[in-house]
């Protein structure tokens, strides 16, 4: 019997195995978004993900812009492409509605800008790191992942830390590596839609996960702009926070023509001066290797 994951899979380049398994991990993203991350041209990419929408592995849609027109390609996993990244991990196959399932969940949800966003984040710092030696981004983690029971526990962590389940919900972790050093970090995407009670709420959920942990890294909130980011360390000045948090500004940075690897985080509590994510590796509070390198 022809099985299309097997005929499919000498299609594959390993570029194309970490783009589907970025789908299949977190949902959707751009193909500005993929272009950047992990290819040298625009063009170069779009010719590569026709191919594979063709082959059935992505599914895309274009949104209507409210004031006329449209946006870019917004891909998808599609059913043969999470088969084909479950094959690879060696998982159980998804569900058969998988695909179609995540689809009307991205065309649909309420929850699109906000994803996009936080992907855009870690799209920003994939396409640093191609582009620059001795950097790159260790690891990704959705939401969703940062969720399940034991993700950044370690063999040694006792019965009690392994099983501790955070209050917070972080929009993603990453780790980023420069030059063989690790920075751990958690990412809060703002929209701007939150007041800022919401936004100082979360840390003392952080807090806790990190008294349990015994471990702290550092909390980045990508903030919607300029403005928001003055309100917001204001209220940090009055009340200091007791773990580890930066902030950065979304419109700050594009004026300034910078991505989040580089100098648009500020410390709460200090003096306003901008770092950039390498530098935050003095706010780890780690005694063992962080999460993704011990391989």
């Amino acid at each position: 019997m022809d099985d299309p994951v097997l005929r499919v899979q000498s299609q594959l380049t390993g570029r194309d195995r970490v783009l589907l398994g970025w789908l299949y991990d977190h949902g959707v993203l751009t193909s500005f978004q993929l272009a950047h991350a992990l290819f040298p041209s625009l063009d170069f990419c779009q010719r590569r993900l026709r191919t594979l929408y063709r082959l059935r592995l992505v599914a895309r849609f274009r949104p209507q812009r409210a004031d006329g027109g449209s946006y870019p390609y917004h891909y998808v996993i599609d059913q043969l492409g999470a088969e084909v990244v479950a094959a690879g991990r060696d998982e159980r196959p998804p569900r058969r509605d998988h695909a179609r399932v995540e689809r009307r969940r991205w065309t649909s949800g309420r929850t699109l800008e906000h994803r996009l966003g936080v992907n855009g984040f870690f799209a920003d710092l994939a396409g640093y790191a191609r582009t620059h030696a001795d950097v790159r981004l260790g690891e990704w983690l959705s939401e969703a992942a940062c969720r399940r029971s034991g993700v950044f526990t370690r063999p040694g962590d006792p019965a009690l830390v392994r099983a501790y389940q955070p209050r917070v919900r972080p929009d993603g972790y990453g780790l980023w590596v420069v030059r063989g050093v690790g920075v751990p970090f958690f990412v809060e995407y703002d929209t701007g839609g939150e007041p800022l009670s919401v936004l100082t709420g979360k840390l003392v959920g952080y807090r806790e996960w990190f008294a349990a942990m015994g471990r702290a890294w550092p909390v980045l909130f990508w903030l919607h702009s300029a403005a928001r980011e003055r309100n917001l360390r204001r209220v940090w000045a009055e009340t200091p926070p007791l773990v580890p948090v930066v902030t950065g500004a979304r419109d700050h940075a594009t004026t300034a023509g910078l991505c989040p690897a580089e100098a648009v985080w500020a410390v709460a509590g200090g003096d306003g001066q901008r770092s950039t994510l390498a530098d935050l590796s003095v706010w780890v509070l780690d005694d063992r290797e962080p999460v993704g390198e011990a391989a």
